[in-house]
């Protein structure tokens, strides 16, 4: 059974889009991501096409609310048959406790990550917000605070994948977004490694979007990372 380490990031308005692009890749050769701005748009029938077409789906929503309204959003996500959905870290525990009691009850039960900090956010951009934590310290105590609370991994940037896996261990799925390939534009993200050294560095999963999705070409540029990682 293949495992594909790319998802792909769906960065599409519409439905129409989204699908399109989906038939031009396959499932074995990458995974798919749903965002907050294709989901509010196209809605769980988006996601429900997806999976029919076999693909592993990632629902990007990152849940962060009262713990019973994540439980219920989690267990509603994990019944449309995704692969993985997450939730934000800084929710605290009983949240993401919570969120995972919501989804056990399915039978192909989802992955569950937690976000511990945006790759488009720097130091001062946390500074900012009244987080004094360096960096590398806050995104640890939050991945140490999911594992605990019984999830199976965390969002994080691939370049702290490596004092991570130390910390958390090698069981646990790093998801890495930030990822962009030499011949790519950084766009807005801050911490960004190339794939090759996401995955030697330690990340389960690599999360690409744009240069991919906007490329002339999406199918050849899927392909150019894949050959480069594999």
């Amino acid at each position: 059974m293949k495992d594909p380490k790319i998802i792909v990031a769906l960065d599409f308005p519409d439905h129409d889009q989204a699908i399109e692009f989906s038939r031009k890749t396959s499932p074995d050769q990458c995974r798919l991501k749903v965002g907050k701005e294709l989901f509010t748009s196209a809605g769980p029938a988006l996601v429900e096409a997806l999976v029919d077409s076999g693909y592993d789906v990632f629902l990007d929503l990152k849940f962060h609310d009262i713990p019973n309204t994540v439980k219920k959003a989690a267990s509603a996500a994990a019944k449309l048959g995704v692969w993985m959905l997450n939730v934000h870290a800084l929710g605290g525990s009983e949240m993401m406790r919570a969120a995972r009691e919501g989804i056990e009850v399915i039978a192909h039960r989802p992955f569950l990550i937690a976000v511990t900090v945006l790759t488009s956010m720097s130091s001062r951009d946390l500074n900012e917000i009244g987080m004094e934590m360096p960096l590398p310290q806050l995104v640890d105590r939050l991945a140490q605070s999911s594992i605990d609370s019984g999830l199976d991994g965390v969002v994080c940037s691939a370049r702290e994948a490596p004092a991570l896996r130390a910390s958390i261990g090698d069981a646990a799925l790093l998801v890495t977004p930030g990822i962009r390939p030499e011949w790519a534009a950084a766009d807005d993200q801050h911490r960004i490694v190339t794939p090759r050294q996401a995955l030697a560095n330690g990340a389960s999963y690599l999360v690409i979007g744009r240069p991919i999705t906007q490329h002339e070409d999406p199918a050849e540029a899927l392909r150019l990372i894949t050959q480069s990682i594999s």
